[in-house]
């Protein structure tokens, strides 16, 4: 039976391969959440660049160019449109008449993240970024709640599936690393600027994030030490092969007591044996190293839509039930 309280609206910024999954799961799953959350959840509208074009799945009738008059008359406002404008004034808008929001968007969370976090405790809303590191695998749950009475040491990762796809193709089936790049490009696995991914910058994105979850320090982007693949030659693959290792791009982060936390993205030659080294494609890993529970790994699918539109679903409904 439906609940007879009044529904949580909820706001969709944005509705591209993320946000199209997470809209034609909230109408498929609606009931469940009603039942779950106590009063249905509706959603309110779908903000987006172009109302005139196709959306299979959702009701044209949703359909807004105006992103900013949506979020206002929302509960909770998820964010799925990427980019640091306008996505962080809608959130920063929100957050400050005390909002629930959900967001996905890991550079302005790594950028603005504690900023925006003062804005909701002030207010007394919520922001939720499980979606902003690692997609459907709760790696900030573990690390921010799981392990809170735990002391973490450390966390080290493959956080990104674009690069790691590149990297095995190379090690796996021998591609010459510049058509791996382009391989990886036709086949959707990079941007049409994968500057973000092949630099380390969207690794050091989420390294930065985990960082501030495990020891709730000020890291900044600033402060890791960052070196993509792009530099990486045949001879690199061909001396890794060699020595029966492989080169992967790992994220770590390390409690240092000179300089509260050391964070540092780089390409990696690892042995065979190493966990990092075995995860395959556009599979993520992390590990963490925690005093009483010793090293914990998660694995799974660190993008996608629907993937990460299960990160995003899971933080909606932590978040429609502070409203």
């Amino acid at each position: 039976m439906v609940p007879s309280l009044p529904p949580l609206r909820l706001a969709l910024l944005g509705a591209g391969t993320v946000g199209s999954a997470v809209a034609h799961r909230l109408h498929e799953r609606r009931e469940r959440y009603a039942d779950a959350l106590g009063r249905p959840l509706e959603l309110a509208g779908v903000a987006v660049r172009d109302t005139g074009r196709d959306r299979p799945g959702i009701d044209p009738a949703l359909l807004t160019s105006d992103a900013a008059a949506l979020a206002a008359r929302a509960d909770v406002v998820v964010e799925v449109m990427g980019g640091l404008e306008p996505a962080g004034e809608l959130i920063g808008s929100a957050l400050r008449r005390g909002a629930q929001v959900v967001t996905a968007n890991k550079q302005l969370i790594a950028r603005r993240g504690p900023e925006l976090e003062a804005l909701a405790a002030q207010a007394g809303g919520g922001l939720h970024y499980e979606a902003a590191v690692m997609a459907a695998v709760p790696v900030l749950a573990v690390v921010r709640e799981a392990l809170a009475g735990d002391e973490v040491l450390g966390i080290r990762g493959v956080v990104n599936g674009s690069t790691n796809y590149v990297l095995d193709l190379v090690a796996r089936e021998g591609v010459p690393f510049a058509d791996a790049v382009r391989q990886a490009g036709e086949l959707g696995y990079l941007e049409a600027d994968p500057t973000e991914d092949l630099e380390g910058l969207d690794a050091a994105a989420k390294i930065v994030i985990l960082a501030r979850a495990a020891w709730g320090l000020p890291v900044a982007l600033e402060d890791v030490a960052v070196t993509g693949i792009s530099g990486l030659t045949d001879a690199d693959f061909a001396g890794a092969a060699g020595r029966d290792e492989v080169l992967k791009l790992v994220a770590t982060a390390t409690r240092d007591d000179q300089r509260g936390v050391r964070v540092e993205v780089a390409p990696r030659s690892l042995p065979l044996q190493d966990p990092l080294a075995q995860v395959r494609g556009g599979t993520n890993i992390l590990e963490v190293d925690a005093v009483s529970a010793g090293p914990l790994r998660l694995v799974g699918a660190g993008a996608g839509g629907e993937e990460t539109a299960s990160a995003v679903l899971g933080d909606v409904l932590r978040a429609a039930r502070r409203c």
